[in-house]
């Protein structure tokens, strides 16, 4: 099957993946060579129950009054739903898998979209460029330009984007950065092995097989511990992006996830069997995605800084000396299940709540094909709690003047719950973070104006923003 690349960004309402909501969607698609086939900018409509954050307004500039046009959520999360899952796709972008994916499966998630297919299906996948750009700056620092600011290195794409004259306009453009981000992978690829190496990563089963060659540490009680080097971005450039790790497993409740414990940290030695959350870290990695895991050989090894090395040596001697601890240590990680989150709101329930029923699969697929005057009647049929309040809130959302109302509609108390007259009572999303509220944003608004450093548009998107907020949840000064 034929693939292409689809390249894209999104500027969102902000950080929150579940809560929050995309503004802009812009994508390029590409054939293998990078030659451009499609271009798409879809704006989104603010929902009427989203706040958005002030540091988000600020950064991509989409001002409130502005997103007040575009397409409903609905239709916009269709399309984008629709471009992603054409046959032979590869999604990606530049720390995508980092966020973006994850707030589309959100958005494709409350509106009864399948959020899994465009991962797998029909010869569709997703990569990202983030981590590619990672090592290429570690073992090909040749290909571009690499920026400094303030005498560090700096991989943002803006930054990288700038110093090798890559697109014109502003950052945080979503179509300024999915071209800075087409162009950066036409210069990975002129190094053709190393780019088809690293593809690799991002399948499934090369990665697995990869990794099922590592060297093998060490033996223990609960098996056989593998060694490797991790690259990911957020170990920072001064730790060259990467660390020690070995293998402990896989988890029992999430079988897709395997266990690496991090080995270049003296914290490590002094874990108790009580406590070994404490002062051991374990990264949760899925095959085809980050972060990388390179073989320990000299070339990679050598990157790690002499005192990861070290430490790696003084943790592995001291975790075979002391072996009831480190499978306390393996017990701990291998058996941890997320905490239940009572009375979870279904825009946050996705990994909660599992998948649907096929007969519900089938009634959501029917929901999007059936006309606006019968999709209430659909909604009325689906089994899940869930799944019916959902549609219920599609409609409510996106077609406000065809939406069902009465008792078991629940929007008057929803709209409560987005406003809440105590912090504290603010929703809650799978990780317990809380939701932007009418009084937080209010509060960060005059946090952002007294410390300074905004410049004259951002000031007025503040003010923007500070009267819809006003306007919309009644709030006086």
């Amino acid at each position: 099957m034929a693939k292409s690349y689809l390249f894209y960004d999104i500027e969102t309402t902000g950080l929150n993946k579940a809560f929050d909501q995309v503004l802009e969607f812009a994508a390029i698609r590409t054939d293998q060579g990078f030659n451009a086939l499609e271009h798409h900018t879809i704006s989104v409509e603010l929902r009427p129950d989203i706040i958005p954050s002030p540091r988000a307004i600020i950064t991509n500039r989409i001002s409130v009054s502005d997103s007040r046009a575009g397409l409903c959520e609905y239709e916009a999360s269709t399309k984008i739903h629709r471009l992603m899952n054409q046959p032979g796709t590869i999604s990606l972008g530049y720390n995508t898998l980092g966020f973006d994916d994850e707030l589309l499966r959100f958005a494709f998630h409350r509106n009864l979209l399948p959020p899994y297919t465009h991962q797998f299906k029909d010869g569709c996948g997703r990569m990202d460029l983030f981590p590619v750009a990672v090592l290429y700056w570690l073992y090909n620092k040749e290909i571009i330009n690499w920026p400094q600011i303030d005498g560090k290195p700096s991989l943002k794409l803006e930054h990288i984007g700038s110093a090798n004259q890559m697109a014109s306009g502003r950052a945080h453009e979503a179509m300024v950065d999915v071209a800075t981000t087409v162009e950066l992978a036409r210069r990975f690829s002129q190094k053709k092995k190393m780019w088809q190496y690293l593809l690799g990563y991002f399948d499934k089963a090369t990665d697995a097989h990869r990794s099922n060659q590592l060297p093998i540490a060490f033996r223990s009680g609960a098996g056989r511990h593998y060694q490797a080097v991790m690259v990911a971005g957020e170990f920072g450039s001064s730790r060259n992006y990467q660390v020690p790790v070995i293998s402990i497993g896989q988890s029992i409740p999430y079988s897709n996830q395997t266990l690496w414990l991090r080995m270049d940290l003296p914290e490590l030695r002094r874990t108790c069997s009580d406590a070994p959350s404490e002062t051991s870290w374990v990264f949760r990695k899925r095959m085809g995605e980050p972060g990388i895991l390179l073989p320990p050989k000299k070339r990679y090894w050598k990157r790690i800084d002499e005192t990861g090395r070290v430490e790696y040596e003084k943790n592995l001697t001291w975790l075979q000396e002391n072996p009831d601890i480190f499978l306390e240590i393996i017990s701990y990680y291998r058996e941890f299940r997320y905490p239940f989150i009572p009375a979870l709101d279904p825009d946050a329930s996705l990994y909660q709540i599992g998948f649907y029923s096929r007969s519900d699969e089938n009634r959501c697929r029917l929901f999007h094909r059936v006309p606006l005057n019968e999709k209430a009647e659909i909604a009325a049929q689906l089994a899940s709690p869930d799944a019916r309040r959902l549609a219920r809130r599609i409609l409510r959302r996106n077609y406000p003047d065809a939406a069902p109302g009465g008792p078991e509609d629940g929007n008057d108390a929803y709209m409560q719950r987005i406003s809440p007259l105590q912090p504290e009572d603010a929703m809650v999303d799978y990780r317990g973070e809380r939701r932007t509220t009418p009084a937080s944003a209010l509060g960060e608004i005059a946090e952002l104006k007294s410390t300074g450093g905004l410049d004259g548009h951002q000031h007025r998107l503040l003010d923007d923003l500070d009267g819809y907020i006003r306007s919309k949840f009644g709030y006086q000064d």
